[in-house]
């Protein structure tokens, strides 16, 4: 029956006629549904007038509406195309065959080499539409072939079965190992921290002051700069922050989309107990045209917590899992990369579990896409927390959060920095995220050093208004543990970028190539060495500073001063902020984050030894303790 059915279509690669596409004398698939009582008439119309504004197959529109089932519409493939539906869950395809095009290959035009009947492989392929292009994917000497259908559920689990192993070695090194920090050797770094520790140990007894002397004044000159860093960032969002002036941020709200793509949009879960239906319920109000809207939920196959969660979820339609193998390490951004290959769209997301997002944003995110050149590969969101008031420590995250987000990564893109990704509402252009491998497997951190190899790769990050609300961390040890695992990333990806500087200076321009030192070497700075920054509280008090033993009072005086100055921009700078959020009232909360900014110091100094015991150890950050009705709800923008 199968062999019979094969010859009637018959397709090769080589000196045949090519497969002729439905306008070309094939009857439409609505037309054949129709004839066989699967679908409305009145259905089709409606769904012909959604195809034509949007770049998708009929089939997807009609299983995401519940328009037809799926066996329904692969019969009507079948009919259409005049070929065999393939269960590949009955029978697996052969893996040599898979080898010879490449597993990645066949992810991408979503099918698969199934078997060799005589001299004809049959490819089974869920676009079957799209099988004439196909074509050209295939090796020169790969010979004749011929299609058949399977649903792309079967295409992808079959090839994710039989060839694992690959996709699993891919997820973990396809980032080049120049700009990866896998073969970061633990041991050795070990070693040589042990030797500048005794170095400096030494220094210490032997030279005290010059070493101390040194160390303030390294200190006090990263100050000066990330506050001046600060000060540029408001200048050049001033327009933001005066009366009736609207947002300085790209916006395309009035640019008309011809044809909306696929958007996926990957959500990296990991033993999470309660957050699952809070997040289908959120993602569940993004406006985004439901057969135009992917999303993924990316779990770890061994994570029983999570995938337990999940299955008392009824998923919808848009919805679906993508398991994660286990591998040689465990991190969000491997299993980043391995979903990757399983997402339709070509505008790729990621959100994380507590997120909120407007509803509005995956349309915001395409217009600005359509509008903006193909230079401009990433759009980072806002992002801001929903329970701002559970306690003082989710109140000063809010506090950082609104003034990190809304005034110095919009100021970075304008004073034409390299901007350090945050993990969540990120929105790329596959095309170029593929080609730079995705994300690095094995960096805690993985979305700021993507930030940094975006532009040494020549593509730009761009803010866009818009805001997802998530859950601000408001309990000090998963805090602090979260802040350790932010500044290990930094400090890799530091190193990581700096192995050849002359490099990273040619690539990135001398003026983004200290935008890159200020943002990580002196953020690192700052934190590791704020105690003596501390010390100059001591100034207003009447008690001698140990320091006045190498400086003279009057310059400790000066110090000093120029300490509360920058102590003073920066309380401003975020009262400012907060005065353009529906978080106003936290300003009065502006003198405590000098009580805060000390946990990052011990989160600093936990983040420095992890780095040379365990540096791709992924510190979780658990989601769910705040799930009040009235706080899950996203707030409206000022």
């Amino acid at each position: 029956m199968l062999s019979s059915a094969l010859k009637t279509v018959p397709v090769q690669r080589h000196n045949h006629p090519k497969l002729p596409r439905p306008v070309a004398g094939r009857r439409p698939l609505g037309e054949i549904l129709v004839e066989q009582g699967a679908l409305a008439p009145g259905d089709l119309v409606k769904s012909l007038a959604l195809q034509n504004r949007e770049d998708v197959p009929l089939g997807d529109i009609l299983l995401s509406h519940g328009l037809v089932s799926e066996d329904a519409l692969f019969s009507g493939l079948s009919e259409q195309w005049g070929t065999e539906t393939i269960d590949l869950s009955a029978e697996a395809p052969d893996p040599r065959l898979i080898d010879d095009i490449g597993v990645r290959t066949c992810l991408m035009g979503r099918f698969v080499p199934w078997k060799r009947i005589g001299a004809v492989t049959v490819i089974c392929t869920s676009r079957p539409a799209e099988f004439e292009d196909l074509l050209a994917r295939l090796p020169e000497d790969f010979g004749p072939v011929q299609m058949a259908i399977s649903s792309e559920k079967q295409v992808l689990s079959a090839l994710q079965q039989v060839r694992k192993d690959q996709l699993i070695e891919n997820a973990e090194t396809c980032v080049s190992e120049a700009e990866s920090c896998r073969n970061w050797q633990s041991k050795r770094h070990m070693r040589i921290a042990t030797c500048a520790l005794l170095g400096f140990a030494a220094a210490l007894i032997a030279v005290p002051k010059l070493v101390f002397t040194a160390l303030f004044f390294w200190a006090i000159a990263t100050l000066i700069l990330s506050t001046g860093l600060k000060l540029a960032a408001a200048l050049t969002q001033a327009p933001r922050f005066l009366p009736r002036k609207k947002p300085a941020f790209v916006h395309a709200d009035n640019v008309a989309v011809a044809r909306l793509p696929v958007v996926s949009v990957m959500v990296p879960l990991f033993k999470e107990r309660k957050i699952a239906s809070h997040l289908i319920r959120r993602l569940a109000r993004i406006s985004y045209p439901r057969e135009l809207l992917d999303i993924c939920l990316v779990v770890e196959a061994d994570d029983l917590t999570t995938q337990h969660t999940i299955a008392q979820c009824e998923l919808p339609t848009w919805a679906r899992v993508i398991t994660v193998p286990a591998g040689s390490v465990r991190t969000k951004p491997r299993a980043l990369n391995y979903a990757l290959d399983f997402c339709r769209g070509t505008i790729i997301g990621v959100y994380d579990a507590e997120d909120a997002p407007d509803p509005g944003q995956i349309h915001a995110v395409v217009r600005n896409f359509h509008q903006r050149g193909p230079e401009v590969a990433c759009l980072q969101g806002i992002l801001d927390f929903y329970n701002p008031r559970t306690n003082w420590l989710s109140r000063c995250f809010t506090i950082e959060y609104a003034t990190w987000f809304r005034l110095v990564l919009p100021g970075l893109q304008k004073l034409g920095f390299a901007i350090p990704l945050g993990g969540t509402t990120l929105f790329f252009r596959r095309e170029a995220l593929e080609r730079l491998g995705g994300w690095d497997a094995h960096n805690v951190t993985e979305d700021a050093d993507l930030g940094i190899r975006l532009a040494r790769h020549g593509y730009k990050t761009e803010m866009i208004h818009t805001v997802t609300q998530e859950e601000a961390n408001c309990r000090l040890w998963p805090w602090v543990k979260q802040r350790s695992r932010w500044l290990k990333g930094y400090a890799i990806t530091w190193a990581v970028h700096m192995r050849h500087p002359r490099v990273l200076l040619r690539e990135l321009g001398a003026w983004r190539f200290f935008g890159v030192q200020l943002l990580f070497l002196g953020s690192l700075s700052q934190y590791i060495l704020a105690p003596l920054l501390w010390s100059m509280w001591l100034v207003l008090l009447p008690i001698q500073h140990p320091l006045e033993q190498i400086f003279a009072h009057s310059t400790l005086l000066a110090l000093g001063g120029l300490f509360l100055f920058c102590e003073a921009v920066s309380i401003g700078v975020s009262a400012v902020v907060l005065s353009k959020t529906q978080h106003k009232r936290l300003r009065w909360w502006l003198p405590s984050l000098h009580l805060y900014f000390p946990l990052g110091t011990v989160a600093a100094f936990k983040g420095i030894f992890e780095l040379l015991t365990k540096p791709f150890y992924w510190d979780k950050t658990e989601h769910g303790i705040e799930f009040k009705t009235k706080n899950s709800e996203p707030a409206k923008e000022a």
